[in-house]
């Protein structure tokens, strides 16, 4: 199903229109993601801007878009909850020296051991896990200060207004591809919208078709709500000694299912400041008053407090930023494999380490949250016919100038035509053929596929489902390849025995490997052949070792022959760990007698 994304050719009008397309589509997901991290959603925005500039310049591979990520703001949730939002910016800093590490360390070429399984695990979880997201913008804020699924003309003004955003994406470029057809859904849907709202609104000044506005601001009330009731609930029964005690928490501490809060502790407190808990009400839609409209980004020790650079404060970041560092660089190299299987191009995977690596220290410099590849929107760029930097680089500053001059106008997009756009993505993303292969596949590789893609859709962590994937993938081949040892057994004219080994000899293989000598019967004279199997261990390299002693034991000789040069270099590296007393024979072709 991915060669849905290959029709486009890349060309500069194509990477101008489809870099607007994927700006549009980064506003409502750098805002979501800003909430789940529990900072602002300006530093959402502005942290997209700053990783998609970045890596686009600078990263490895052309037409993929990197911004502010979920998996990296459920990193960076805790370290701002428990230690406060200065301690975020040292960590992005620290994360992206890491990342650049990496790169220059050239171990982006680790990403080659993701075996195909765990890829195509990989991209149906992600797929589903894209489909579930969007189901949040069927949602509604009751008076209650619930959110709730939409009902009645809301849910099928919105649910036609998704069926014609991938209609258009689907039957336009069968007509023409002089522009994308994301841009032409968003941009049709979004007038139908306008006119619409501006015919009937529903609860307040709440539109009947949601928008990005209209997001932002439900996202702000619930939080709001949450952090006001939390403060009553505890007002009300704490002592006084807990009441000054608990309001020294941060607010994610004290309910940790509203990951707004640290935002609206931020946003709402001044208002709150005055009044006490028990009595503030709970807010209306009127008086919340949330935008994405700000101004250029600012380094951030002129914004906030400066943390002590001390080994104290190492100690602290350095966890975060290892964690932040290992997921961005997995979720950016699966990405970035992904692409290049689309475009059947190849990327490079330490150059786009380092990319990753400055865009989050330029990011984190000034009061960004961190991130990495997207994957969803760099499908929508590819879609669009986005193939080389400039479509990156138009999609930067595109977000940039939503957040100075056009936020009024981004806020009037309407959720239904962003759903719309993802819904596609998730039809393309997804790899249909593989349910056809399940019955093609070896058993144990439709296992990890089903293991990585169930782990991605209900832990929501794509690097860890990967990992997981990869140490399975690893085990089985260990294990099916633990039973691939094997010996044909002759005789010389000389009477001697040889035992001519097949299969690799490796710490699971070792067992099988002894089993098949007879120290006991066997003559005089052994010969062990290893031209068909070669020796990776420490623990192949013991069983030899092993095998010689009782050999030696009983007054026997024995040979190794046809040894290739990374055994005898494993050997020579093992020194006294290994010590095998063998009598040269040159009829043997003997390969080793490293203490003659």
């Amino acid at each position: 199903m991915l060669n849905f994304f290959r029709h486009q050719s890349g060309s500069i009008k194509n990477d101008l229109l489809s870099g607007l397309t994927v700006a549009l589509a980064l506003v409502p997901e750098a805002i979501a993601f800003a909430f789940v991290a529990g900072v602002s959603p300006l530093i959402g925005l502005y942290s997209a801007f700053f990783l998609g500039l970045f890596t686009a310049v600078l990263g490895g591979r052309p037409g993929m878009i990197s911004g502010a990520t979920g998996a990296m703001a459920v990193v960076v949730v805790a370290l701002v909850a428990e230690h406060g939002i200065e301690y975020l910016f040292p960590t992005v800093i620290l994360c992206g020296l890491l990342q650049m590490a990496v790169g220059f360390g050239r171990l982006g070429k680790l990403i080659r051991m993701v075996p195909h399984p765990v890829m195509l695990g990989f991209v149906n979880g992600l797929a589903i896990v894209i489909g579930m997201a969007q189901l949040g913008s069927f949602k509604t804020l009751s008076a209650g200060g619930e959110l709730v699924f939409l009902s009645g003309a809301p849910l099928w003004l919105m649910l036609a207004l998704v069926a014609l955003t991938m209609g258009i994406i689907w039957q336009l470029p069968r007509l023409t591809q002089a522009v994308p057809a994301s841009l032409v859904a968003i941009l049709t849907v979004t007038l139908l919208s306008v006119a619409i709202n501006r015919t009937a609104t529903t609860d307040g000044n709440a539109h009947l078709l949601a928008t990005v506005g209209d997001m932002l601001r439900t996202n702000t009330r619930a939080a709001e709500i949450a952090h006001t009731r939390t403060d009553a609930a505890v007002h009300h029964h704490a002592s006084p000694l807990t009441r000054v005690h608990h309001r020294a928490v941060s607010p994610l501490e004290q309910v940790s299912d509203s990951p707004a809060l640290a935002f609206m502790q931020k946003s709402a407190g001044d208002r709150a400041a005055s009044s006490t808990p028990g009595e503030r009400p709970l807010p209306d839609a009127a008086s919340v008053d949330a935008g994405i409209s700000g101004g250029l980004p600012q380094p951030f020790f002129l914004q906030y407090a400066m943390v002590p650079l001390n080994w104290e404060t190492l100690l602290i970041i350095f966890p975060f930023a290892v964690v932040l560092c290992g997921v961005g660089l997995i979720e950016s190299l699966m990405t970035l494999t992904l692409i290049d299987e689309i475009t059947e191009t190849r990327g490079q995977g330490n150059r786009e380490c380092i990319g990753q690596g400055t865009a989050n220290l330029v990011c984190g410099l000034f009061g960004g949250m961190g991130g990495c590849a997207m994957i969803g929107q760099s499908l929508i760029n590819v879609n669009s016919g986005g193939r080389g930097r400039l479509s990156g680089i138009t999609a930067a500053i595109c977000l940039l100038l939503f957040v100075l001059f056009l936020a009024p106008l981004i806020e009037q997009i309407p959720m239904a035509a962003l759903v719309g756009v993802m819904f596609m993505v998730v039809v393309g993303t997804f790899e249909w053929a593989s349910i056809k292969m399940v019955r093609r596949m070896p058993l144990s590789d439709v296992l990890v596929m089903v293991l990585v893609a169930g782990y991605t859709v209900i832990m929501h962590d794509l690097a860890s489902a990967v990992i997981l994937g990869v140490i399975v993938s690893a085990l089985v081949f260990a294990w099916k390849h633990a039973t691939h040892v094997g010996a044909d057994i002759k005789y010389n004219e000389f009477g001697s025995k040889i035992y001519q080994l097949h299969g690799p000899l490796f710490f699971a293989s070792v067992s099988s490997f002894k089993d098949m000598f007879d120290v006991a019967s066997d003559p005089d004279d052994v010969v062990i052949d290893f031209y068909y199997t070669r020796v990776y261990d420490q623990s192949g390299l013991e069983a030899i070792n092993t095998l010689a002693e009782k050999y030696e034991s009983c007054g026997k000789r024995l040979h190794l022959t046809h040894l290739s040069s990374e055994c005898r270099s494993l050997l020579d590296k093992a020194g006294d760990l290994v010590e095998i007393n063998l009598s040269e024979d040159p009829q043997y072709h003997i390969a080793t007698d490293r203490l003659a």
